[in-house]
């Protein structure tokens, strides 16, 4: 009985990691802005389980049975997959992608560039 009753515990929580997780996790749905970019997102998935059982020792001829499950899910962020005007990109968001890929590298030129448009943008109003 105990078999069981450690195979439907298992089962249980398997399929509610399944619900949580699936490919859709890894690479998100793809979002596309006013400019017709297209943004697709990619994570990086880790999870662990663990599941234990017993029969209980007891005087009562009924089959007494104790058991525990649990997991743990990390869901991070790791890329970009990004296609504008038909070139395709992948953006890192890690320090150690290769200068080119990675978007937080990017950000000192993203600046410049906001700061280079508002400048511009104010002289045009002076």
């Amino acid at each position: 009985m105990a078999e069981n009753n450690l195979e439907n515990l298992v089962k249980s929580s398997m399929d509610k990691i399944h619900e949580m997780v699936d490919c859709q996790t890894v690479v998100g749905q793809p979002v596309t802005t006013p400019d017709g970019t297209t943004i697709i997102p990619v994570s990086k998935i880790s999870f662990g389980f663990a599941s234990g059982g017993s029969d209980l020792p007891t005087k009562n001829p009924k089959d007494q049975f104790g058991g525990g499950s649990g997991a743990g899910i990390s869901i991070t962020p790791v890329a970009f997959i990004t296609i504008c005007n038909g070139d395709v990109k992948l953006l890192q968001l890690t320090m150690e992608a290769a200068p080119s890929n990675s978007a937080i590298n990017m950000v000192p030129e993203v600046i410049d560039k906001i700061t280079d448009f508002i400048g511009k943008k104010k002289g045009g109003e002076e």
